[in-house]
């Protein structure tokens, strides 16, 4: 944990409203666009950044230091991202309808590039939620295996397993021919 969460983290242990207001601008971004990967909504992606903040806050006192903030943050954030996928089970199938339909093709004067991004997001979406977390953590965020592991609470070969598969199906979604 770098010296300015530690001390951000004791002062709102201790109290002071300010410092966790800190400690969430400081994260803040981070986990909106973590939130935003796994749901590719932003409405839901606002909720669960929100959640995720409270439940830590809530939860201050059993952070223990051993990771750094922002990992038991990231952990905080995909356990509720899992949660609402798990139980929106009729909200994933309308993402997954939705996925389908938006994967759009260049026409007229759209830019190639936005096709392509949007048919990324939608091919991300359409990913089991384990896989989609192992993907966006490590792909996305940057993390490597052993701290994917630490978040998503699973081994590290657990982790490239979910990597090597969703790479494999979104590989195949992505490169077959338009009908």
């Amino acid at each position: 944990m770098t010296d300015a969460d530690h001390d951000l983290v004791s002062q709102s242990r201790k109290g002071d409203p300010a410092a966790f207001e800190t400690l969430v601008r400081n994260h803040q971004q981070m986990i909106h666009a973590l939130t935003y990967r796994m749901t590719g909504s932003m409405t839901d992606a606002e909720d669960l950044a929100q959640e995720t903040f409270i439940r830590a806050y809530a939860q201050l006192g059993a952070f223990n230091g051993g990771a750094k903030f922002s990992t038991w943050l990231y952990s905080i954030a995909m356990h509720a991202c899992l949660n609402w996928r798990r139980d929106e089970a009729r909200r994933s199938r309308a993402h997954a309808d939705c996925a389908e339909e938006m994967q759009v093709r260049p026409v007229n004067g759209e830019a190639a590039s936005d096709g392509v991004a949007q048919a990324a997001q939608a091919a991300l979406l359409r990913l089991p939620a384990k896989q989609r977390a192992a993907v966006v953590l490590t792909i996305y965020d940057g993390l490597n295996h052993a701290e994917a592991a630490k978040v998503l609470c699973c081994s590290e070969t657990t982790v490239s397993w979910r990597v090597f598969a969703a790479k494999r199906k979104l590989k195949q979604w992505l490169t077959r021919s338009p009908s």
